[in-house]
């Protein structure tokens, strides 16, 4: 592609997804899903303006994107959060991954797609999306609720569990055809962890050294050549660029920039992975997705059951009522990011083809219902039997408290 022709395709992709995205927001639509539909619409395989013909064009672009989002989650991830949370927190989180998880596990095995498909499967429909889950907590000002820590905890677990996941995942897309192949490769990403978790434990002083400048300009190229070069290795060792994006942001999380690197990188961040979930939204044919709609349709049914159980799991654990375990389900409901993190891993792999237009489906959906029925929470909390019994149940000791909990109910 000539220069001209690859600078007018990238621009007009940013002002697709730009545009799109901004008619969408005026009705309250999260920003993930809107990006992926402008690919759609202006892809090589819809009718009418094909921005990109080749969505490999886009490749190097669409990685930075996926490596800047994987790092501003190493970012907010702190270990000492969950650590804070207690047991309680603990335990709700990894509720919430062995029920939506396992049931994932056991929906990939059902369709019959295949067992690496499944695991695929299992993550997609396991693991919310941090980032509309954050967004839908600002937005609707529930920060201050008391559930919304636990909510937050929840996400922090989320978070560790991706970078194992998507650890043990690498070996088995790779397609090694041996035990000891698998092994191998699992040991060469679990060593890569052990040795960056190592250096964010104890080499704060040298990263502090190394990223420690009172030149803004510096520390982003800095955090920037630090992110993509760790994930460049990460690709090279045959673990996941992903992987290494979300490990430099956690071992920077600890240096005394990190609040800096955190408001610098949002730039970086929200432009590249426009340009991500974009580009994703090249490589599928909406034909595609309709041919897998009935799985989707049950795919979507199964995760909503699966949260709503989480959610009560998750209230009871931490002695929350029905107002706070509604909220719990509903905030978490949304898919977005990991999963088309999976989907792009999937494709690499040459996975089964209906994997993609699956997951693209499937996420549209979660990723605008989630916030749509998050926002409505306490109508759907009156429209519950027993809210009254619960809010007096609550603390029957202490009025103040009780009214405090019906009010936010």
């Amino acid at each position: 592609m000539a220069l001209g022709d690859a600078l007018v395709a990238l621009g007009g992709s940013f002002l697709a997804a730009g545009i799109i995205a901004r008619l969408g927001t005026r009705i309250g639509l999260p920003t993930i899903p809107l990006f992926m539909l402008a690919g759609i619409i202006f892809g090589p395989h819809t009718p009418g303006l094909a921005l990109v013909e080749n969505p490999a064009d886009l490749k190097v672009i669409a990685a930075l994107g996926l490596i800047f989002l994987l790092f501003y989650l190493g970012l907010e991830f702190s270990l000492d959060d969950l650590v804070a949370g207690g047991r309680r927190l603990v335990l709700a989180g990894v509720g919430y991954i062995v029920l939506n998880v396992g049931g994932g596990l056991a929906f990939g095995f059902a369709v019959g797609w295949g067992t690496r498909e499944a695991m695929v499967l299992a993550g997609v429909i396991g693991i919310s999306s941090s980032a509309i889950v954050t967004k839908l907590l600002v937005d609707m000002g529930r920060l201050g609720n008391p559930e919304s820590r636990l909510i937050l905890g929840i996400i922090v677990v989320e978070d560790v569990f991706l970078a194992l996941y998507l650890a043990v995942l690498q070996p088995v897309l790779s397609g090694a055809d041996s035990f000891g192949a698998a092994a191998l490769s699992f040991g060469k990403a679990f060593a890569f962890l052990i040795v960056l978790t190592a250096l964010a434990r104890w080499g704060t002083r040298f990263v502090n050294k190394l990223v420690t400048t009172r030149d803004e300009e510096l520390l982003v190229v800095m955090f920037t050549g630090l992110a993509i070069f760790t994930a460049g290795i990460a690709e090279e060792l045959g673990v996941s660029d992903a992987i290494g994006a979300f490990m430099i942001g956690l071992i920077l999380s600890s240096s005394r920039a990190a609040p800096r690197i955190r408001q610098l990188v949002h730039p970086l961040r929200d432009a590249f992975a426009a340009l991500f979930f974009f580009a994703f939204g090249l490589s599928i044919e909406p034909g595609d997705m309709l041919s897998v709609a009935w799985p989707i349709a049950i795919a979507v049914l199964v995760t909503v059951v699966l949260n709503v159980a989480a959610g009560v799991l998750a209230a009871r654990l931490n002695a929350f009522g029905r107002a706070e375990a509604v909220n719990i389900s509903l905030t978490v409901l949304s898919r977005g990011e990991f999963a088309l993190v999976l989907a792009t891993m999937a494709l690499a792999a040459g996975l089964d083809g209906r994997l993609a237009p699956f997951i693209a489906g499937y996420v549209l959906i979660l990723a605008l219902l989630g916030p749509l029925v998050a926002s409505r929470s306490e109508q759907i909390t009156r429209l519950l039997p027993g809210r009254r019994r619960d809010a007096e149940a609550a603390d029957p000791a202490d009025p103040a408290e009780a009214g405090e909990r019906e009010r936010i109910s």
